[in-house]
């Protein structure tokens, strides 16, 4: 398998209309944005001030919130966790979607029944380091300095790579506008081999 079926630009455009719609509420209403357990000091900014970010909206190489990389489709969608998913592809490939305070804001990639990675289009989640979608490459840059790099694929897609052992976080374009579109994170030998077009199996 070189990339899912599943065009990630159609991903980007879903999670990112539901992004807009979130926007859209005022504060209060957001499922995030209520309770004492929304205070988690998890990053900074582009500009090294520290921010407050709601706990769980921190998406790592481990994974995010109950999603955890190496955790199985079966446990989670019998935990009701998982909403939609995909036919399987190749390589035993499915993508899903999420339930609760994740819906809208991730898509998972399981390898024969097991997640490798966890992805988003929306803000939050950051990273550990505080980068997110919507930044521009210079920012992951700044933030990362000499622990990520700019790469480009065999089809000229540029993406800023992260390696952290055999885990990696990704960065890659917006199909309109200049940027990181979509972040994920997850095993190295499945998230960059996807995006380089290499087999998965």
């Amino acid at each position: 398998m070189n990339r899912p079926s599943f065009p990630r630009f159609v991903a980007v455009g879903v999670l990112a209309l539901g992004l807009l719609v979130m926007a859209a509420l005022p504060g209060s209403a957001s499922p995030r944005a209520a309770g004492p357990a929304y205070t988690e000091l998890a990053g900074l900014t582009s500009a090294g001030t520290a921010m407050e970010l709601p706990v769980g909206s921190v998406l790592s190489v481990r994974g995010a919130g109950p999603y955890r990389i190496g955790a199985r489709l079966q446990a989670l969608h019998e935990a009701g966790l998982i909403d939609w998913v995909t036919p399987p592809q190749e390589c035993d490939v499915v993508l899903t979607g999420v339930t609760g305070e994740w819906s809208g804001a991730l898509i998972l990639a399981f390898r024969a029944g097991r997640l490798v990675e966890v992805g988003t289009a929306t803000v939050p989640p950051r990273s550990p380091a505080g980068a997110s979608v919507g930044m521009s490459w210079s920012e992951l840059e700044s933030i990362y300095g000499d622990r990520g790099r700019l790469i480009r694929n065999p089809d000229g897609e540029q993406a800023y790579v992260v390696r952290i052992g055999s885990r990696v976080e990704l960065y890659t374009g917006h199909p309109i506008r200049a940027g990181v579109g979509y972040f994920q994170a997850g095993l190295a030998n499945f998230v960059l081999r996807n995006f380089m077009g290499q087999a998965v199996c």
